[in-house]
């Protein structure tokens, strides 16, 4: 009788939590529905930031984040699968772990560390702001979770593929390359797919690298505008027209993100490693 009661409350407690989760996330989706909605309009996808009164859009912010969130994929994937492939295949040692601890730390290191960083070492000796330092900061954000995803996934492909190739005469490196990562795909796409969600509404890296820009800029060298940082700046303002675009700008990424990590669940979930 003890056991079953505890086995109940137990349930009862998880059950609990969980409705009062999803009561919270619906709750705050339910909210930027409703005070987003309205300001979606062909202006908001045409038009740049303007001042208030200036029937002004978001066009610019938005371009601005994808160009921003797409370098930063560029850079940190690449970078992060070939540093999970060597952790998986080729790492041991001090070396490795060292290797391994970093990207840990890396993985829950304040985004406003990175963009403090990345100010230091790339805006101060500019001597401006750019996109290309938000692109760098974004994509030390990315990198971890690239590392392991790629490691982790290459953890799973059986050792008898590996030595499947090794037996017929390829290389090492081909075995990983022709083999091991074409097995992991879907799991390293994974990964991918969720390091670009977990970037795409990052604002304190932003602040201290690509700033902002009230105008048109695809110039990785010049301040460039983003979602975050514009939603961060008109949430406070005392503007109705410039609060309406901050809220319709959070509906704007919050979807996005959901449509990714939907299409993470569904198109890449059922099919494993």
């Amino acid at each position: 009788m003890r056991r079953r009661f505890m086995d109940r409350l137990a349930t009862g407690l998880s059950l609990t939590a969980t409705c009062v989760a999803l009561l919270a996330l619906c709750s705050i989706l339910l909210t930027l529905l409703v005070r987003g909605v309205a300001g979606l309009s062909l202006v908001t996808f045409i038009h740049s930031t303007a001042s208030p009164g200036m029937n002004g859009g978001l066009a610019n912010a938005i371009v601005g984040s994808l160009i921003q969130t797409a370098v930063a994929i560029l850079i940190g994937a690449p970078l992060g699968m070939m540093c999970g492939i060597y952790l998986s295949d080729y790492g041991r040692g001090w070396m490795a772990s060292t290797t391994r601890f970093v990207s840990d730390m890396l993985l829950s290191a304040p985004s406003i560390l990175i963009g403090l960083f990345i100010y230091q070492l790339i805006v101060v000796p500019t001597g401006h702001f750019s996109g290309f330092a938000g692109s760098v900061a974004l994509a030390i954000l990315a990198l971890p979770i690239v590392v392991r995803t790629t490691e982790d996934m290459l953890g799973l492909v059986p050792v008898a593929l590996r030595e499947a190739g090794i037996g017929l005469g390829a290389s090492k490196w081909r075995v990983i390359v022709f083999i091991c990562l074409r097995a992991a795909r879907t799991g390293v796409m994974t990964g991918i797919l969720l390091a670009v969600a977990r970037v795409a509404g990052e604002t304190a890296p932003l602040l201290f690298t690509s700033l902002g820009n009230m105008d048109w800029s695809v110039s990785l060298a010049q301040p460039m505008a983003s979602l975050p940082v514009t939603i961060y700046q008109y949430a406070g303002s005392a503007y109705d027209d410039w609060v309406q675009l901050a809220w319709t700008g959070a509906l704007l990424v919050t979807l996005g993100v959901l449509a990714i990590n939907i299409l993470v669940r569904v198109g890449f979930g059922r099919k494993g490693a």
